[in-house]
């Protein structure tokens, strides 16, 4: 078993942990990847600061991705760890010893199914942990000195907590791990937006401001969130979606509804799209548009 030890600023903790969100995006200053090829599902441990130098929670690596602080902010607020963005700008800064713009690239490492510590089960890594290590490191459970810290969090946590989130029967790592999981909103955004390669699938826009993952099932109705459940559109044609008065259909070809133009008289740019095909669809074919939800879009939200 493969597992990551991050270095966790204590504040940052103290806020979530507070508030107990079950997904967090544990960004750091830098826009660089502490970590290469991470598996999806590899359990993901905080490391306290020192003098607090213990495993104080964690919970499961979704996805890394790298965003503009105020895109940041959009995707997760205070699943940031912050209350506001000024406070989450400050604590950018305070990391990175310098003033942080709210364009600046960071890295966002978003953790789901996370699971705090009381404070009497934290546990001790002095010796374990080398003092050098910055950002963070990857053990092997079956390899020293993972194999110390790994009995350690097992002493602490039972099995059962480390599948938190995920069907007994899951894989944990993988594809299959975030088909499984419970994610959060702010996964959701970041895998659909790089699913898409930053670009809207109706149009290929790839100004990041105005691009939004779109659930093709609401959550409310039993859509979950999963990349083949979402789509990446300009933020315009998010509301039209929203509203049925747009769709895609199972053969991903565009369909925009007559509405547009009885209702408010213009939509010339929406109807040039009508009947065409995506613009765009993510690489890998499990994570493209899922045909029944499109048809379940079609059926109950879509207003010819």
């Amino acid at each position: 078993m493969k597992f990551w030890l991050g270095v966790t600023d204590n504040r940052w903790y103290e806020f979530v942990s507070d508030r107990a969100f079950d997904e967090v995006n544990f960004w750091q200053p830098s826009a660089r990847a502490p970590f290469t090829n991470l598996p999806a599902g590899t359990p993901f441990f905080f490391k306290l600061k020192r003098p607090n130098n213990h495993i104080v929670g964690g919970g499961f690596f979704s996805h890394f991705t790298t965003l503009p602080l105020s895109q940041a902010w959009d995707f997760f607020g205070e699943e940031n760890g912050a209350s506001s963005f000024r406070h989450f700008v400050e604590l950018i800064a305070s990391n990175a010893h310098a003033a942080a713009s709210a364009e600046r690239q960071i890295g966002c490492t978003v953790v789901s199914s996370v699971f705090y510590l009381p404070r009497e089960a934290w546990i001790p890594v002095e010796g374990l942990f080398p003092k050098p290590i910055m950002v963070g490191k990857q053990y092997d459970s079956s390899e020293e000195p993972g194999a110390a810290l790994w009995q350690r969090i097992q002493s602490v946590l039972p099995l059962a907590a480390l599948a938190q989130g995920v069907e007994d029967d899951a894989p944990r790592y993988g594809a299959e791990f975030l088909q499984r999981a419970r994610l959060g909103q702010g996964a959701f955004r970041t895998l659909v937006l790089d699913a898409y390669a930053r670009r809207c699938a109706l149009t290929g826009e790839s100004t990041l401001p105005v691009l939004e993952a779109a659930h093709i099932r609401p959550y409310a109705d039993q859509g979950r969130h999963l990349i083949s459940n979402g789509l990446l559109l300009r933020s315009d044609f998010h509301k039209l979606f929203d509203l049925g008065l747009m769709t895609v259909q199972p053969d991903y070809r565009i369909r925009i509804s007559s509405r547009i133009r009885d209702q408010y008289f213009n939509g010339k740019a929406y109807y040039r799209l009508d009947g065409q095909e995506l613009a765009l669809l993510p690489e890998r074919f499990v994570d493209r548009p899922d045909r029944e939800a499109l048809r379940w879009h079609n059926e109950n939200r879509f207003m010819p």
